[in-house]
């Protein structure tokens, strides 16, 4: 992603915008999951998906499928190191790069929510249940996705600067032939 120095006035309140849209959402699903059900309860809100996904309230206080479950301080150091890496990059991200900015967004509201819970119970809330997966929350899945957006974008982007290397070669290699011709 090319980036430019300065702070940006057009489209600033992107990171923002869907960081706290992403942490609200999350902290409200698992508000919900939390005074509706008691720990290791399940909810079907689809009895006939109930087979492949369920409500399913469980904690964590490890990172992504319960790795490093006593790791609570290392966790929540990475969540706010993480949360400034993003902070600082994106003050460089030029204005036209919306879906950047969607992705650091996401990225940055996951992180921030799964600290919300570390900080303030001590786990994380999970319950999200598709039963070939482990179960995880709306952060989790936003970071993922924010990850997944931003692989997408790094991958086009390093297709175009393929094709503009080949057609310079291309231009190049004509006009040498051109010149010794």
């Amino acid at each position: 992603m090319a980036a430019s120095g300065g702070t940006h006035k057009v489209g600033w309140w992107v990171l923002p915008g869907v960081t706290i849209l992403t942490v609200a959402l999350d902290q409200l699903t698992k508000y919900l999951v939390v005074t509706n059900l008691g720990l290791y309860e399940a909810w079907a809100p689809f009895p006939a998906l109930a087979k492949w996904f369920d409500i399913h309230y469980v904690t964590n206080t490890g990172a992504a499928f319960g790795l490093f479950r006593s790791g609570g301080l290392f966790l929540k150091i990475v969540a706010i190191v993480v949360s400034l890496v993003i902070l600082f990059y994106y003050r460089h991200v030029p204005d036209g790069q919306w879906l950047l900015r969607i992705s650091l967004g996401l990225q940055l509201g996951g992180s921030l929510g799964n600290l919300t819970d570390r900080l303030r119970v001590g786990h994380v809330v999970d319950f999200l249940d598709f039963r070939v997966w482990p179960v995880f929350n709306v952060a989790d899945a936003s970071i993922v996705c924010g990850v997944a957006l931003l692989a997408l974008l790094l991958l086009r982007e390093d297709r175009e600067e393929r094709k503009r290397a080949e057609a310079q070669e291309s231009a190049e290699g004509v006009g040498e032939r051109a010149s010794s011709g």
